[in-house]
């Protein structure tokens, strides 16, 4: 006998059986069904019905609950309750070729053509969409039971490492100041106490920052603002940014080029430079004192045409992660350890968000690592070319002569080697100080001279210094000599001039910055200069500062009255407004202006000032300084007609450089 075996999914078959006497009447089959009497004894036709349908395993709980005597005590219950009832039972339907189910219906027959009091319908039917539908639909649940739980695990793990992370630079906050007010007669111990506190506000602030960076790209907030934008600004932007903290660390550190010719690009400039500085960070964070970082940019070939391809390299030489973890890395909140065993602080939300960065801009990422060996993430890009970019050529005064380059990198020489060519010079290069200096001997004696030397400050066998005091005893003081470092050179800039340098370049050096030096050079080989970074003197100089908190007020008007500047403060934006309205011309140089104030905002004081009369006061740069820190709050207050913007908590190098700027 074939139950369902032979049919499609939803066929079903029904008996009407009476129960006192234990007969059945067919009242529905499918007509193909064979071996199944249309009337007949239902004690007889159960073990067959059942046997046939399902498999062994549900045939018991079957054969019981449709017995005569359950059946019979199911009706009389029925009956003792004047009601109508029904059950059902689900079994696996034996088809050894596809996985099906049936359900089996027990109803009361509540019918005229019957005595209700004696019959009962059975139906037995197949459900095997249904119960796919439900299998299908309890493995979402368990699905997003088992999401539900990954995210409340890590939601736990990461308010188990925010609790010890924030509360390790609070404690060091509140306790260093607690300690700075009881020893405010000894200055060096209390310069001590307040350095710690800087560095333990700045990394609060940072883990603050990372938590709100996350909830924005989640939520959708985060969007990519593309304008045309150099790539040599963004990297040595970078530079200056780390390196202070790759000096505090003892750290080896390099950065340089291959192969970059587009050098103006459109790109989100903010979103690029927090990509690169958190994969910097990363290798910073994890790299013992003595260990090397750094980061590379490769211009790839075969790109489509008004397009650049991009690959930025971060290699680190640090402790490195598991094959296991770095499948994991990109995920938000997750860390190999956390703070409270690796004791380097974080959130373990960086990576997440460069990962989403990354996404946003089209590009890819990806992490290769090996414990104790270090880690290295490429982030490939692909970026539109600005129509800006100009091309560089030879330079005629230069067409010729020799270059010597010398770089204990060997990419590095290969690639200032290119750029050398393109300009027109012939070069040639080694990775020894030593041998550099012998080279320059012989060519002077062969009456065949290197007319450009570019030398790399730090190079193990004799510094980028010694190796130019060496080679200016042999040559003079003619030739230009130029001195590569991806280092601050304030430091050493008074003996490198003394030792004979003419200028400096930052690493890394891109054909464009190579060029304008060395054309410097073809017309004044005594007088190639780099700017360098001196604090300037703001004496008399004068500031309208708009911040209605207190403490903010005072700490900003301490910072700019010791650097020279006069302060005038205001607590408002209408008082500002007021202010600019009476003020001479020459009694206000530039603005500070608060965003989020009480009776008038920050935009609405700038756009009223903008609007004055007096042209020579209603142009005066107006810079923001505000917490509103997001890219759209930079281009809410550009709007509103400032010049620039600078985020709290104030920085004072940050200050100093936006001073320099606009006076």
């Amino acid at each position: 006998m074939e139950i369902f075996t032979s049919y499609g999914k939803g066929a079903f078959i029904s008996f009407i059986v009476n129960v006192k006497d234990d007969t059945y009447v067919c009242a529905h089959m499918p007509r193909k069904t064979e071996n199944l009497a249309k009337t007949g004894d239902y004690s007889e036709l159960l073990p067959r019905l059942i046997h046939a349908s399902a498999y062994e395993s549900d045939c018991e709980q079957l054969l019981e609950k449709l017995s005569l005597e359950y059946l019979r005590k199911f009706r009389d219950d029925l009956n003792e309750t004047n009601d109508s009832g029904s059950f059902y039972m689900d079994y696996q339907v034996k088809d050894l070729s596809i996985k099906r189910w049936g359900r089996v219906s027990v109803y009361a027959v509540d019918n005229d053509e019957f005595n209700s009091a004696e019959h009962v319908m059975i139906l037995f039917q197949d459900i095997t969409e249904q119960k796919e539908k439900e299998i299908e639909y309890q493995q979402t649940l368990r699905e997003a039971y088992e999401i539900a739980e990954r995210a409340n695990q890590a939601k736990t793990t990461f308010l188990n490492n925010m609790s010890h992370d924030i509360r390790t630079p609070m404690n060091a906050i509140i306790g260093f100041t607690s300690l700075a007010a009881t020893h405010l007669e000894d200055p060096e111990r209390l310069k001590g106490y307040l350095s710690k506190i800087m560095v333990s506000s700045n990394h609060l602030l940072s883990l603050i920052n990372d938590v709100l960076d996350m909830s924005r790209i989640e939520s959708g907030k985060v969007k990519i603002e593309e304008n045309e934008c150099s790539i040599p600004v963004v990297m040595h932007d970078l530079r200056n940014i780390l390196q202070s903290d790759i000096k505090a660390k003892r750290l080896d550190f390099f950065i340089d080029t291959v192969d970059v010719v587009n050098e103006d690009v459109i790109c989100d400039k903010l979103r690029l430079n927090q990509v690169l500085l958190n994969c910097m960070s990363n290798a910073m964070k994890y790299t013992r004192p003595g260990g090397t970082v750094g980061i590379r940019i490769i211009q790839k070939e075969n790109s489509p045409e008004g397009f650049a391809d991009y690959d930025f390299v971060v290699r680190d030489t640090g402790i490195g992660m598991s094959e296991e973890f770095t499948a994991h890395i990109f995920e938000p909140f997750t860390r190999e350890e956390n703070s409270t065993i690796s004791r380097i602080p974080g959130t373990g939300l960086g990576m997440a968000i460069t990962k989403n960065i990354v996404d946003m801009m089209g590009g890819s990422i990806r992490v290769k690592s090996k414990i104790g060996e270090g880690t290295e993430f490429t982030i490939s890009l692909r970026l539109k070319i600005a129509s800006r970019g100009k091309e560089r050529g030879v330079i005629r005064e230069l067409n010729g002569f020799r270059a010597l380059v010398a770089d204990d990198s060997m990419d590095s020489c290969v690639s200032v080697e290119k750029m050398l060519r393109t300009i027109g010079l012939r070069p040639e290069w080694t990775t020894s100080g030593k041998e550099a200096v012998f080279r320059a001997k012989y060519a002077t004696e062969q009456n065949d001279p290197f007319q450009v030397y570019i030398i790399d400050w730090l190079m193990p066998d004799m510094n980028g210094i010694e190796v130019v005091r060496r080679i200016r005893s042999e040559i003079g003081e003619q030739v230009p000599i130029i001195i590569l470092t991806a280092y601050d050179w304030s430091d050493i800039e008074e003996e490198a001039r003394e030792a004979g340098v003419t200028a400096f370049c930052a690493k890394p050096l891109f054909l464009s910055e190579l060029y304008d030096v060395l054309q410097s050079a073809s017309q004044a080989q005594s007088a190639m200069k780099v700017p360098t970074f001196y604090k300037e003197e703001f004496d008399g100089k004068k500031i309208l500062l708009v911040e209605d908190v207190e403490l903010n007020r005072e700490i900003a008007e301490t910072i700019l009255t010791e650097a020279g500047f006069q302060v005038y403060t205001v607590e408002n934006g209408r008082q500002a407004v007021e202010y600019m309205a009476t003020a001479e011309p020459d009694f206000v140089d530039v603005v500070l202006m608060d965003v989020q104030m009480p009776e008038m905002d920050g935009y609405e004081a700038t756009r009223q000032i903008r609007r004055l009369e007096n042209q020579e006061i209603a142009s005066k740069p107006i810079i923001a300084m505000t917490a509103n820190a997001f890219e759209e709050d930079v281009q809410e207050a550009l709007k509103a007609g400032m010049n620039d913007h600078m985020a709290k908590p104030i920085r004072i190098e940050t200050l100093y450089a936006l001073m320099r700027k606009y006076l």
